[in-house]
Formats: C-alpha cells, sequence, structure tokens
C-alpha cells in the first residue's frame, strides 16, 4: 500500500532518487529517464481525457491504460537483480499486452486501410494522441537503451506493452478523427 503523508522528503535534493528496492541512483540514470518518459506519457495521457467526451468507451480505455501505465513506471522502479526484496514487486504481464492487442484489433476493424501516412492533428483529441504516441516511443526507446545497459533486466513484456501502447494510441487516434475520415494524409513533397 502507498502511503503519502510529507509530500517533499529532501533526500532528492543531492541529485538522486531511491528505486523500487531502496537503492539511490543519480536522477539522469537510464532507468530513472525511462520511467519518468512513462510519467510524461502518462500526463498527456490526462490532457487527452478531456476531449474524449464523445467517445465513452476509449475514455475508460484510455483511464485502463493510465493505470497500467504506473504498474509499468513500478516495474522499471524497481530492478530485477534477483535480491529478496521481502515483496513480490508489480510487474507487467502478458496479459496486460494482450488486452491492448484486442483493443487494437477491434478500433483498427473500424477504419479504413491507409493508403498514405498520417499528420498528426485534425481533432484536439487526435493532436494530444499523436504527443502522446510519439513520447510513447520516445520512453520504448529509453526503455530498451536500459535493457542493453550491463546487469539491467527489463522483461519482454515491459518493451512489448510500451510497442503496442504507441500501436494502439495511433489507431485511436484515427477514431478520434471521426474513424480516421479526417485524419490529414501526408502528401510526399507537395511543398516543394
Amino acid at each position: 500500500m502507498v502511503r503519502l503523508n510529507k509530500i517533499y522528503t529532501k533526500t532528492g535534493d543531492d541529485g538522486t532518487t531511491a528505486l523500487g528496492n531502496g537503492e539511490r541512483v543519480h536522477k539522469f540514470s537510464f532507468r530513472v529517464c525511462a520511467y519518468g518518459n512513462v510519467d510524461e506519457l502518462n500526463a498527456t495521457l490526462g490532457i487527452v481525457c478531456l476531449y474524449l467526451e464523445e467517445h465513452q468507451e476509449i475514455l475508460a480505455e484510455i483511464k485502463h491504460i493510465q493505470n497500467d501505465l504506473f504498474d509499468l513506471g513500478a516495474d522499471l522502479c524497481t530492478p530485477d537483480d534477483g535480491k529478496d526484496l521481502g515483496y513480490e514487486p508489480l510487474r507487467i504481464i502478458t496479459s496486460q499486452v494482450d488486452w491492448l492487442e484486442e483493443k487494437i484489433d477491434s478500433h483498427n476493424a473500424k477504419l479504413s486501410p491507409l493508403k498514405s501516412f498520417i499528420l498528426p492533428g485534425g481533432s484536439k483529441a487526435a493532436a494530444y494522441l499523436h504527443l502522446s504516441r510519439t513520447i510513447c516511443r520516445r520512453a520504448e526507446r529509453d526503455i530498451v537503451a536500459l535493457s542493453q545497459q550491463e546487469n539491467e533486466n527489463i522483461s519482454k513484456e515491459v518493451v512489448t506493452y510500451m510497442n503496442r501502447l504507441s500501436d494502439y494510441l495511433f489507431v485511436i487516434g484515427r477514431i478520434t478523427n471521426n474513424q480516421g475520415e479526417d485524419d490529414i494524409l501526408w502528401v510526399p513533397g507537395k511543398s516543394r
């Protein structure tokens, strides 16, 4: 159970932060940057929620994802180094990835196939979804970079979840653009 009685502790004033296993690391470490980007993504999804009044099903899905992103942040915050923590750390599991894949397939079936890349924009919701998608890709890159560091074990489910999430955000961006009808198509070389 998380309990936040005091918001500031002053323990990070030296430029370090505590991981879930109690280890203190610099705030610019690969791990902190990775879960920091996940937190930023979650914040942009909070903005997306402001523009989903007409899409209650998607709103519920985004809120579900926001909770999953806290799970994912907790997973990243607690290194899988084999040490006994005295508790079972929260980890992303396959069923969370499966849920995303089901949602992607269900929503994508409502859309006509693309014949061009699309430019970010359209409705306010779509524009913020595209912003969220790009932050998701950055977080994914940072997670993969972390996984390549010596003695770092990042689960396949974490990387897969982030990869699927960016696909989900792309598809939902199209859904919120009038089922893709209001997508702005890229016209190669248009302004030459």
